[in-house]
């Protein structure tokens, strides 16, 4: 019967970590080549080393030590996607947020907006399509699937937005009440000899967007006030009120409902959500650098790398329950090495979701909340000076 591999008494003189490891993730970290083979004398001991034989080899060691650091990276890898994921989501997929600090943003919740947007018609990344309408006199009903067949989207289902007729621009109507431009006060100025100057005028340079602002909101009140016509839609029956009593245009805005109710399109024209982090799955973080994880995070690795090595160890003395001696036989501890292993693993795994979770983003901002509100209480008990003149 062949002997039982032992551990020799030491990793550094026997084998090297570097290609030793299943997957040799962290073979060319300095520091994990270095610390390898103390941590492999560190499990031995732990498991009762050179006073009980250890059926571990230095390999097994290592993988064991691999495994651990792999398995603390997936965990707080883990945390922090599900802690940043609404700021991920919408970056390229080939950003690596492995130990970066990840801001918050509103992509996101502006993503999520902009379909609220899209059917108030303040936004969205639903194109308006617009055609014209033949209108004639005394005719009062319009079939749109016929003039929408003309314009290439014969057969798609179509819902319209709005419905304009020519009407006079806001601009002509538009006056400014801090320059006094308008048209009839402008004349008047001119009538005087003025110019473009006046007694007690002061000209005020505005953003376009307070010019914009003020012409939507003539033409809004044409819309709602003012409107010369008005129309109803049923099945795609366009009918006009009152009856035209002349031949023109009406000017249609619609937009195809497959492209509006299609929950894949992209945010943006010629981009493409394959390259984008879209959930869970495809938001890269990749495994933690060793020389990088700070020594609570070593230590943590270290208790779970030698519960490895004990569950190992147990399954490697459950291949035979007992060994014959004389006159006796011998029970080996193989099943309570396993239970041990796996009660320290969970103990290790929950600990450390714990404080993870105590640094979540969330816990962060309300222990910050709870710390302001503190500092503000105790403020309130700290008396005023006392002013002596």
């Amino acid at each position: 019967m062949a002997q039982e591999a032992i551990w020799p008494g030491s990793g550094s003189a026997i084998i090297q970590p570097t290609g030793s490891t299943p997957f040799g993730i962290y073979d060319t970290d300095s520091e994990f080549i270095t610390e390898a083979p103390q941590v492999a004398k560190w499990c031995a001991q732990r498991l009762g080393y050179p006073i009980t034989a250890v059926e571990l080899q230095d390999t097994q060691f290592y993988a064991c030590l691999e495994e651990s650091i792999s398995e603390y990276s997936a965990q707080v890898n883990q945390f922090n996607i599900r802690d940043n994921l609404l700021n991920l989501k919408g970056q390229a997929t080939s950003s690596n947020f492995t130990h970066k600090r990840v801001k918050s943003t509103l992509s996101e919740v502006i993503f999520i907006s902009e379909e609220y947007g899209q059917e108030a018609q303040v936004g969205g990344t639903v194109d308006f399509k617009r055609t014209a309408v033949s209108i004639n006199s005394g005719s009062q009903v319009y079939d749109l699937n016929n003039v929408i067949s003309e314009v290439s989207h014969s057969g798609q289902s179509i819902e319209v937005k709005r419905v304009h007729y020519e009407a006079s621009p806001a601009v002509t109507r538009y006056f400014d009440p801090y320059a006094s431009t308008g048209q009839g006060t402008y004349n008047m100025l001119d009538g005087f000899g003025f110019g473009n100057m006046s007694p007690a005028i002061t000209f005020v340079l505005q953003p376009i967007f307070a010019d914009l602002l003020r012409v939507q909101a003539i033409e809004f009140n044409d819309q709602i006030r003012k409107s010369a016509y008005s129309f109803e839609i049923r099945n795609n029956q366009l009918r006009v009120f009152p009856v035209p009593t002349e031949s023109g245009s009406l000017w249609v805005e619609y937009i195809l409902t497959d492209e509006r109710d299609n929950p894949l399109r992209t945010r943006y024209s010629g981009s493409s959500d394959d390259t984008v982090v879209s959930d869970y799955s495809n938001a890269r973080y990749d495994n933690m650098v060793y020389s990088n994880i700070n020594d609570v995070g070593k230590q943590w690795i270290r208790k779970y790398a030698l519960a490895l090595s004990k569950e190992l160890l147990g399954i490697i003395r459950s291949k035979y329950g007992t060994i014959p001696i004389p006159n006796s036989e011998v029970s080996l501890d193989g099943d309570t090495l396993r239970a041990e292993a796996a009660a320290e693993k969970e103990q290790l795994i929950e600990q450390l979701r714990e404080n993870l979770e105590q640094t979540s983003r969330k816990a962060l901002m309300e222990a910050k909340r709870d710390e302001s509100e503190f500092e503000q209480e105790t403020l309130k008990k700290v008396p005023y000076p006392i002013y002596i003149g």
